[in-house]
């Protein structure tokens, strides 16, 4: 199944702050992601729809709606669960 990407406001601001080859790491990531939700992608313990994909040291956080991901969250892994 393929799946369509969109970020929040706050995410994509995230994002862009990130280093450059953090940015790329993460997009690439996400890129894979939307091809049968391929990657290191683990769903969220006590939540119905959010998961979180690993890039490195950097992680996504996404519900899924449909057949669309709602990034919501994007950051170092030692920030991001906060």
């Amino acid at each position: 199944m393929h799946y369509q990407i969109e970020f929040l406001p706050s995410a994509l601001e995230q994002l862009r702050a990130l280093p450059k080859d953090a940015r790329r790491l993460v997009g690439g990531k996400l890129d894979r992601a939307q091809h049968d939700l391929a990657g290191d992608i683990k769903k969220l313990k006590g939540f119905k729809n959010k998961y979180r994909l690993r890039a490195g040291n950097y992680r996504a956080l996404f519900e899924l709606e449909g057949a669309c991901l709602v990034v919501y969250d994007v950051g170092d892994r030692k920030d991001i669960y906060e």
